[in-house]
């Protein structure tokens, strides 16, 4: 048996999909060795996930992914249990894109090998054994079975996560005891229906490109079943004919899968040297796109911080603050789900709950909330430190304006350092802060009199994913922030 036995600053990353993926990218970017593990041997063409939300396009952009995608089609009308709303919340990226998830993990993983990331297909792990030092993975490769030790395993391997197997995390919650039978179909003709709610279920049809038709369906009352694979065609058709009275029998199946209303949730995110993101820390029912969305900003949050404790440049508390932060998060979106859940496959006893939030969502508040919740824009950490009104959110993406002209947020976060935004009239002690950091953190001169990017304050501290984690003009809490986000400086500088 093959061993790798020196860890360095080396993660290893478990699942190869979008999640995986793009904490890949964000950990290169932050200079750890990086190597993923998939089982699969090719990507999968399984087309899944397909709505991407206001805040992973923001997050997309200050990456430079953006123009990639190309222009993929903007929908502002999303959805709370089925009951219709408008998405568009303040920002660039309004509404929700839809991109097939293929599309998504093509981008994120051409992007993170030009970063460096080492990623491996066919590489299933089977055992994990973790230390004071390292971890050390057992795996069945293509040629042979092997042992690859690391600093820190992320598990990226979705619901069914074999590392969440193999730590035996806790992983309370609900099991599903409903479920939506889904099934990609070519050479059919049917209308493309949204949510539509009949005696006997829920019917759900769209047309796709290339000529196959999506459709959805549950049977009020019916329970999930349990699973081992995708259901057979025969099923679907029996189901859709049940609810709608329509026959898709003569179509042809191109994918078929099904999901359930199970609502999970580790009690912990952090296991020791082994972390857990997207699907493998929890587990809901796909709900307007939430799910995927969630578990691409799990890895903007925990990629730089994973990254700088690798490489010693940050203490290893800071690892704690990812679970402090995207715990709450998910709880909260497992919970907006969960009632989504209520909404879209409870029965007729349901009409007056769907009802009523239809009235409150056109009042507007309503509507306003429920957007900024979905899309993720309203998210705030609780990174202490003051009153201000960005600490803690994502910063704004405007423009700049600095005594070189005007700089975009986006394009001033590419690089995966942090920002200290600071207006050219403030101390000259804070201004120091970023020659000092340097190496981390990059310094940007805002210009004075143009104090609305500061929101008031004479300078902001900005992490790499975005938000907002000081603000003021004291420059020893400035110090403070920095040390506590990035680690101690460089003595070298």
């Amino acid at each position: 048996m093959a061993t790798d036995t020196s860890p360095g600053s080396r993660v290893v990353v478990v699942g190869a999909g979008p999640v995986g993926l793009f904490l890949a990218g964000e950990l290169r970017l932050g200079g750890a060795d990086v190597v993923v593990l998939e089982r699969l041997r090719t990507p999968t063409t399984e087309s899944r996930a397909s709505t991407l939300h206001a805040r992973t396009a923001e997050l997309f952009d200050c990456r430079g992914l953006l123009d990639a995608l190309g222009d993929p089609p903007r929908e502002p009308r999303g959805h709370f249990g089925g009951v219709p709303m408008d998405l568009t919340v303040p920002g660039p990226y309004a509404g929700q894109w839809k991109v097939p998830q293929t599309r998504t993990e093509e981008l994120l993983q051409d992007w993170a090998r030009a970063l460096g990331a080492d990623v491996r297909r066919g590489w299933e792990v089977t055992g994990l054994v973790q230390s004071d030092a390292h971890v050390e993975l057992t795996v069945a490769a293509p040629d042979g079975e092997r042992r690859l030790r690391a600093a820190y395993v992320v598990a990226c391997d979705g619901e069914d996560s074999t590392v969440r197997a193999l730590t035996g995390a806790a992983f309370p919650g609900s099991p599903a005891g409903r479920e939506l039978l889904r099934a990609d179909i070519a050479g059919i003709d049917i209308p493309n229906r949204r949510f539509e709610r009949r005696e006997d279920g829920l019917a759900i049809a769209a047309k796709m490109p290339g000529g196959t038709t999506r459709v959805m369906v549950h049977a009020f009352g019916r329970p999930a079943r349990p699973r081992t694979g995708p259901p057979a065609f025969t099923e679907v058709v029996d189901v859709w004919r049940h609810v709608t009275g329509e026959d898709l029998g003569a179509g042809r199946p191109v994918w078929l899968n099904a999901f359930g209303d199970a609502n999970q949730q580790l009690v912990r995110y952090r296991h020791g040297r082994v972390l857990f993101a997207g699907d493998a820390a929890h587990r809901q029912m796909p709900s307007g796109g939430q799910a995927l969305n969630l578990g691409l900003q799990d890895a903007a949050n925990l990629g730089w911080k994973l990254a700088a404790v690798a490489r010693g440049r940050a203490p290893e508390a800071l690892l704690d603050t990812y679970h402090d932060e995207r715990h709450a998060v998910g709880r909260r979106v497992l919970a907006n789900i969960r009632a989504q859940a209520q909404l879209l496959l409870g029965g007729p006893e349901v009409e007056p709950a769907r009802a009523l939030l239809a009235e409150l969502i056109e009042a507007g508040p309503t509507r306003d909330h429920l957007a900024a919740m979905i899309t993720g824009l309203d998210i705030r950490y609780p990174v202490g430190g003051g009153t201000h009104p960005l600490l803690g959110a994502r910063l704004p993406l405007g423009t700049l304006p600095t005594p070189d002209g005007p700089v975009g947020v986006a394009e001033a976060l590419r690089d995966g350092r942090g920002l200290l935004l600071v207006a050219d009239s403030a101390r000259a002690e804070l201004r120091w802060l970023g020659k000092i950091w340097a190496d981390r953190v990059t310094p940007v001169a805002v210009r004075a009199g143009a104090d609305a990017p500061l929101h008031g304050a004479e300078g902001l501290l900005v992490r790499p994913d975005g938000h907002v984690a000081w603000a003021g003009a004291d420059p020893w809490a400035a110090t403070a922030a920095i040390r506590h986000w990035f680690g101690r400086p460089d003595p070298g500088l």
